[in-house]
């Protein structure tokens, strides 16, 4: 559907494009709840270019009303949350980057010192929640293909949804495992405290810069697979460099979930007080 620009008030509208370009000004601050990025960058990578659309208010007029319900579902989550004293932590990542594996592996380590649930996203299949069970985890199977239009990312209803199937007075950290896809989930507040993503060092270096929206919204970046990096051309020091370019105070955790390097770090992360 295109991008369009939010603000504080919830309202949504396009910009007006001329061909030679466009400057972007607000009187206005924004802020939210969870979000979008953690910085003051620019918003034009959010605004997009819509010249090529022939759009119209009935666009922006579904996309309010869109973005109203989710806001609206996910700050009710976070109270839910709050009122239990249940920290959330929204995961993204690609497809592919070891999330689930990294999950388990910090399941593992915290059994038997905090109460952890997981909300466990995917678009069809229990594959995912099956492989966390045993760690004493309550787990959520939250499938956007069984009555959520098959979304390729969750939104904060659903995850409404997934909290009715916990116990949340039994918890103390929650994990929502989000649909694998580097685009949208950064742009729907799901509810969650924080952010965090997986990136695979077997992505490549360039993928902070291609996917900008997505590694500046989050408080904190897992590089994954640490393990294969003396069979990969992969230049960490690049790769670093691209994402303290787009998220210069972004939390990083050079991390193997397959044989446990950096897992504690990123655990105390986790796990410490905000």
């Amino acid at each position: 559907m295109g991008r369009f620009h939010r603000h504080d008030d919830g309202t949504v509208h396009e910009h007006t494009h001329d061909e030679a370009g466009h400057e972007h000004h607000h009187d206005h601050e924004h802020s939210h709840d969870e979000p979008l990025l953690s910085t003051d960058a620019s918003r034009a990578e959010l605004i997009g270019d819509h010249r090529e659309y022939d759009t119209g208010p009935e666009r922006i007029e579904i996309l309010e009303r869109i973005y109203d319900e989710n806001d609206a579902a996910a700050a009710d989550n976070r109270a839910r949350l709050d009122e239990a004293h249940v920290t959330a932590v929204n995961l993204m990542s690609s497809p592919g980057s070891g999330k689930t594996t990294l999950l388990g592996r910090t399941l593992a380590e915290l059994e038997g010192k905090v109460r952890c649930g997981v909300v466990e996203g995917d678009i069809e299949t229990s594959i995912d929640a099956d492989r966390l069970q045993g760690h004493g985890a309550q787990i959520s199977l939250l499938n956007t293909g069984d009555g959520f239009g098959g979304e390729c990312h969750l939104d904060a209803p659903m995850v409404a949804h997934a909290l009715d199937h916990l116990d949340l007075d039994s918890l103390d950290l929650l994990l929502i495992e989000n649909v694998g896809n580097l685009v949208c989930p950064a742009e729907f507040d799901v509810g969650a405290h924080r952010r965090a993503m997986v990136a695979s060092v077997t992505e490549g270096e360039d993928k902070p810069l291609k996917y900008p929206v997505m590694f500046r919204s989050v408080d904190a970046v897992v590089v994954n697979k640490v393990d294969l990096l003396p069979y990969l051309d992969f230049d960490m020091g690049l790769f670093l460099d691209n994402l303290k370019a787009v998220n210069p105070g972004v939390q990083i955790f050079q991390c193997s979930a397959k044989t446990g390097e950096g897992v504690d770090e990123w655990v105390a992360w986790l796990t410490a007080k905000q």
